[in-house]
């Protein structure tokens, strides 16, 4: 990678942003499998009730996870801003403040989980039949909680300055560690203790903390831009003002995550309803939109370390551009990967799903919501588009307006009029009006405003 220098440009912008793109998505996809690894080795291994206490984690991750998704976008948009102009020394500064954050706010969840982390699985309502499993788990997976949050920062502002492939290569580490070290401290391997349920949770810690060793023996060998030298290592503390930033731009993030999650426990509870097969051709559909929803998602990302590079490089005439790019590869890469979803339907749910029936019902609302994640993917762009100028709140409500107002209240209704597949109906729906309204702000609203970095 040249040193110092912006990927974006009037040339080829195509070719960098797919070049940029390809291990991005990749890198997804591997996050989302490693999961789904760890959930198949504690299944087959230990059991139905090992699978209910790890899965009562899944809930507190996802807040953990708005907490630190949220600073990592707005600490890459900045980083993407310093990156255009060509300042190392505002990298570097920007980096340091957003790792002392996460390292303060990671310690201070670690120590209260540990702490309080059985008065948070009675909150939950956890099945007594599993809590001296779900416990210890939770205990483990909360102390080693900074490890994650340290990777996940790092690894979000190295593409900031435009790199993907190492993140891609450490997130290949991850799984390769899981599926050597999980296995065997469940079951006791090479004379190893059997560890039981906090084997996961202790092949996670070590796979992160070993990944994070390589990322600093890595890029100082690299001589990469952020490698992790004493002079970085000298940043890190409070920055006031760029703290501020950061906090701006990632909390509506953060705060939007969680309002999706709240919504998708309340269309769970509508779809429980319609009995058991509904539930499981709920879940497989949603495997098949993640994986979907994967690319889009990636495309949305690019394009904001894109148009936050283009701004911190005064180069505001160049979002346009950058727009029409992301758009362009959304109706290339997810419209592609939707055509393949509706030519192999069948295949993709038996995946999942044995039982004839399950799999006729599932095809039935995958064609309902497929098309629809174009429009999603395309309202996923604008709004990155935005966050990288610094406008995040106005489009924060438009996202919640359509799940508040939209979708579950839709989901509702439409289930009265069609049964099941209105409640797919309203997904679709949902994507379509977010992408009208995110569009309209852009188009009307943002593209007439004074664009200038924020550092």
């Amino acid at each position: 990678m040249p040193k110092n220098q912006p990927m974006v440009n009037q040339h080829n912008l195509w070719k960098t942003f797919f070049i940029f793109l390809m291990p991005l998505i990749a890198t997804n996809i591997l996050q989302n499998l490693s999961g789904t690894i760890n959930t198949i080795f504690v299944g087959q291994m230990m059991g139905v009730n090992a699978i209910a206490a790890v899965a009562v984690f899944f809930p507190i991750l996802f807040f953990l996870m708005a907490f630190v998704i949220g600073l990592s976008a707005g600490a890459t948009v900045l980083v993407g801003q310093a990156w255009g102009a060509q300042n190392i020394e505002k990298v570097r500064c920007v980096v340091g403040s957003t790792l002392f954050m996460t390292l303060i706010g990671g310690s201070v969840i670690a120590l209260l989980g540990v702490v309080f982390a059985k008065h948070i699985l009675l909150a939950l309502g956890t099945d007594p039949d599993v809590m001296h499993l779900s416990l210890p788990y939770v205990q483990w997976m909360l102390a080693g909680s900074p490890l994650l949050f340290l990777y996940i920062i790092y690894t979000s502002i190295l593409r900031g300055v435009g790199d993907s492939t190492t993140p891609l290569i450490v997130s290949g580490m991850t799984i390769l560690i899981g599926l050597l070290i999980t296995p065997v401290l469940i079951a006791g391997y090479f004379g190893f203790p059997k560890m039981g349920i906090i084997a996961p949770a202790i092949a996670t810690i070590v796979g992160y903390f070993a990944v994070l060793i390589f990322l600093v023996l890595y890029l100082n060998k690299k001589d990469h831009p952020l490698k992790p030298d004493r002079l970085l290592l000298s940043h890190i503390r409070h920055h006031p003002e760029l703290s501020k930033i950061v906090l701006r731009l990632g909390i509506p993030t953060g705060i939007q995550m969680v309002t999706t999650s709240v919504a998708g426990l309340v269309i769970v509870g509508l779809v429980n309803h319609y009995g058991s097969n509904a539930t499981a051709a709920y879940g497989a559909v949603n495997q098949v939109l993640n994986y979907i929803q994967f690319p889009a998602l990636s495309i949305s990302i690019a394009a904001s370390i894109f148009a936050a590079q283009a701004i911190g490089a005064g180069k505001s005439d160049l979002l346009a551009q950058v727009t029409r790019t992301a758009l362009s590869m959304n109706i290339l890469v997810t419209g592609t990967l939707v055509t393949l979803a509706y030519l192999f339907s069948k295949y993709l749910m038996a995946l999942f799903i044995t039982d004839p029936e399950v799999v006729a019902l599932g095809q039935q609302l995958l064609f309902i919501v497929l098309w629809s994640i174009l429009f999603f993917g395309a309202s996923s762009i604008f709004a990155s588009i935005m966050r990288a100028s610094g406008t995040v709140t106005v489009p924060m409500i438009i996202n919640i307006f359509a799940i508040i107002a939209i979708e579950v209240p839709c989901a509702y209704l439409f289930s009265q009029w069609w049964g099941l597949q209105g409640i797919w109906y309203a997904y679709a729906l949902a994507f379509v009006c977010l992408c009208i309204l995110q569009g309209l702000y852009y188009q009307l609203v943002w593209k007439r405003k004074t664009i200038q970095a924020l550092i």
